[in-house]
């Protein structure tokens, strides 16, 4: 029985009509390669989402098992909740429904089942809003900041900016999740004897993972939130205490 465990980047295939930026958005879906880059200051390279404590575990040893610990988180694991979050938060700030963006955003605030997981949420989602905000005024986006205040979860960060810059939802969802793949599998090079070409083949392999993932959250509703990867949220209990760490979470 596989051990269930955790998440992603920007894939660069042609957008299908359906999902091309609206007329007047020059900008197009370009933005999300530097918000989501590892370069944007957020912090994410400070986070490994429980896989220091599975590495040292046992869990993760390989690019085998490396794999299969994000395919399953990805699957139903925190970064599919994030999904299905990042989706509601896009379509009410779409929607300008804002008394469902405060619902949402409260929502993802407390979803967090670890001290360690909530701080990797919040930290990371108040950073990209600060930046985004900084970097591309959008009045769209300062209205949804000024209803949902400082405490905002990262992925609900990300919808929002999002849909402030009129990003299409589909492409939002597949470049978030990739980002998330791409820095758990950054950790898993740093931690385990794993080289940068494995790493590289297991994002690839996830790829079309994604697309599929995306593509169900795009569908989703909040009744969609939850999951079954137990070990994962071990993992983050667990990780507090751990006698040494190259992480925070």
């Amino acid at each position: 029985m596989r051990m269930t465990i955790l998440t992603i980047t920007a894939t660069t295939t042609a957008m299908p009509t359906s999902a091309k930026a609206k007329p007047g958005n020059e900008n197009g879906a370009l933005p999300l390669l530097a918000w989501l880059s590892p370069a944007f200051p957020v912090g994410s390279f400070a986070y490994s989402h429980g896989i220091e404590w599975a590495f040292e575990a046992g869990d993760v040893t390989d690019a085998q098992s490396t794999e299969a610990w994000i395919a399953d988180l990805i699957e139903c694991g925190g970064p599919w909740s994030d999904a299905v979050l990042l989706a509601a938060a896009h379509r009410a700030a779409s929607a300008k429904d804002y008394e469902s963006l405060r619902d949402v955003s409260e929502f993802a605030a407390a979803l967090a089942p670890t001290r360690e997981r909530k701080l990797e949420a919040m930290a990371q989602g108040e950073a990209f809003m600060n930046t985004v905000l900084a970097a591309w005024p959008n009045k769209a986006l300062e209205k949804v900041a000024g209803v949902i205040g400082g405490e905002i979860a990262y992925p609900v960060a990300v919808g929002v900016a999002s849909a402030a810059h009129e990003i299409p939802l589909r492409v939002t969802l597949e470049s978030f999740l990739l980002a998330l793949v791409s820095n758990f599998v950054s950790a898993a090079v740093r931690l385990i004897p794993l080289g940068q070409t494995d790493g590289t083949r297991i994002v690839a392999a996830l790829t079309p993972r994604v697309r599929e993932i995306a593509a169900r959250a795009e569908k989703s509703t909040l009744d969609d939130v939850g999951g079954a990867a137990i070990r994962s949220d071990i993992a983050s209990m667990k990780h507090e205490t751990q006698y040494t760490r190259l992480f925070r979470s």
